[in-house]
């Protein structure tokens, strides 16, 4: 396996490769160890996470300070293959602080992993390293947690929160007195938002203790971000936080295009009825001399009860019509004339 590494190596003109890390690191491998602006640079590695995206930046002063000191506009993504590895070419740019430099590599998403290998950007300045102002000299001890979970405000667009807690020790002689941290949070491969926040408490020199931070990402926030804690100019710690869509927001947004449509036809419908002209009144039309339907229909109704009646097929005005009520006959229709006569008695004269 070693030949056969070695021999790809020369083919593509690189240095030969190292073993790999003993502690499992991911490793990075430069094709030069120097190049001006303007050139570009090829950039190996292997060990890292499969289907794993990362970023690709040149740094100023070992990256200290975070990727403010790197040439970002010029970073690169490669994606590592099913074994781990990546191939990808680097433009060369300077970075905004001097050399010493390197080139960064880390995940973008999933578990948080970093490799620097140093580097020379040939003709930009060098100064040295700036001093570790506060005191202390801390570092991480286990890995970091965000804790916390969000609440039905998140789910309609509120700031989600968490709290990052690590535990960290004092490496250095002195005590750190309530520390300073600068906590930032990143999305995708932009540059992390750096705020300070300072942890109330004392770290003795040679011990260690657990430290809490509350983060907290703008409102409607959601995708992959990744929070970065610095202290003393150094990057501690990077752990991905995964935030879901507040679908709450699309809801509200799809009522609200269900809504006002509903309302502007509602309101339109109102004002059409209150201009068009009204029609005239059934009442004066019947009046002129035209029967209303039901009158019409109750005359039709009383001839034919009279016909069904006495068998005559006369229509109106025949003289087979005694002119009375439809629901007489004309042989049981009451007589018109009245007589004064007494009945006599059976049998008188």
């Amino acid at each position: 396996m070693a030949v056969l590494s070695l021999c790809a190596a020369l083919a593509w003109g690189l240095p030969p490769p190292a073993e790999a890390a003993a502690d499992g690191t991911p490793v990075v491998r430069l094709s030069a160890e120097e190049a001006g602006k303007g050139g570009s640079l090829t950039v190996t590695g292997h060990g890292w996470r499969s289907g794993a995206l990362l970023t690709l930046l040149i740094c100023g002063q070992n990256m200290i300070g975070g990727s403010n000191s790197c040439a970002n506009a010029d970073g690169r993504a490669v994606t590592t293959d099913a074994h781990g590895s990546f191939r990808g070419k680097l433009p060369v740019a300077e970075p905004p602080k001097p050399c010493p430099c390197v080139v960064h590599v880390a995940t973008v998403t999933g578990a948080a992993a970093a490799a620097d290998v140093p580097f020379t950007v040939a003709g930009h300045p060098v100064a040295p390293l700036p001093r570790e102002a506060t005191a202390g000299r801390l570092a991480v001890l286990a890995p970091p947690r965000l804790t916390g979970s969000s609440g039905l405000l998140t789910w309609f667009g509120a700031p989600a929160q968490r709290e990052l807690t690590l535990t960290v020790g004092n490496l250095g002689t002195t005590p750190a007195r309530d520390p300073v941290f600068r906590l930032g949070t990143s999305h995708g491969v932009f540059a992390p938002q750096w705020e300070e926040q300072q942890w109330r408490g004392t770290v003795p020199a040679g011990k260690k203790a657990r430290i809490t931070l509350p983060v907290e990402l703008p409102a409607g926030a959601h995708g992959d971000y990744l929070v970065s804690l610095a202290y003393g100019g150094r990057t501690l710690v990077e752990q991905p936080w995964g935030v879901g869509r507040p679908w709450g927001v699309t809801l509200f947004w799809a009522l609200l295009c269900v809504v006002i449509p509903t309302a502007v036809f509602r309101i339109g419908m109102a004002l059409v009825d209150r201009v068009r002209p009204h029609r005239p009144d059934r009442g004066a039309a019947h009046a002129a001399g035209r029967p209303s339907g039901l009158r019409a229909r109750l005359r039709t109704h009383g001839r034919t009860d009279r016909t069904a009646h006495d068998g005559s097929t006369d229509g109106p005005g025949t003289p087979g019509d005694s002119g009375g009520l439809p629901w007489f006959s004309p042989d049981t229709a009451p007589s018109t004339t009245t007589s004064t006569e007494r009945p006599t008695s059976k049998g008188s004269a």
